[in-house]
């Protein structure tokens, strides 16, 4: 596992300042995202999840910087529980897996066409994750907050028995849920 600095450096050399998304670019939503995760009270291998967790792409962003199935080279970079949990937000269908996550606490991979349940410990850490990246969109786009307040609303109070508190509170003083 490399330190903050070099996975940061990793990013931008794979041209995360370049790509556009709400709020400037990826590397910014990147880094806010991870830096939210931190001040949240999670863990470091949440934190470089967080900083990582588009890597491989996502459902809602098509654009990947490593193909899902050099799994190897993010692990090296991240560590290999930062890296399950990029691959497991990455690979996630969120049509097939959000609705029931709260209570199933499975993903459907988007990549394989299987399902994996979560440990445990891997729940929360996931569910915060989603949650923080929709925030930090939905914060820098209002478009996308009007648009979808009502939808995350709901959404996230379902989740809430498996998010952890202060990403609840985040909840609840963005969309008032």
């Amino acid at each position: 596992m490399r330190t903050e600095a070099e996975v940061r450096a990793w990013l931008r050399a794979h041209g995360t300042e370049t790509v556009r998304h709400p709020g400037g670019t990826l590397y910014a939503h990147l880094c806010r995202v991870q830096e939210r995760l931190a001040a949240l009270g999670h863990s470091t291998a949440t934190q470089y999840a967080g900083l990582a967790h588009a890597v491989y792409g996502t459902d809602g962003f098509d654009l990947a910087l490593l193909f899902w199935g050099e799994r190897d080279a993010l692990r090296d970079l991240i560590g290999p529980a930062a890296e399950e949990l990029v691959y497991l937000y990455g690979s996630c269908d969120r049509d097939r897996t959000w609705p029931g996550l709260a209570a199933d606490r499975t993903v459907a991979d988007r990549f394989t066409g299987g399902v994996t349940r979560l440990n445990e410990d891997q729940v929360t850490p996931f569910v915060d994750l989603t949650i923080v990246n929709e925030l930090d969109v939905m914060e820098h786009d209002p478009s996308l907050l009007a648009a979808n307040r009502g939808y995350f609303a709901g959404l996230f109070a379902a989740w809430d028995p498996v998010t952890s508190p202060a990403v609840a509170t985040e909840v609840h003083r963005l969309l008032g849920a």
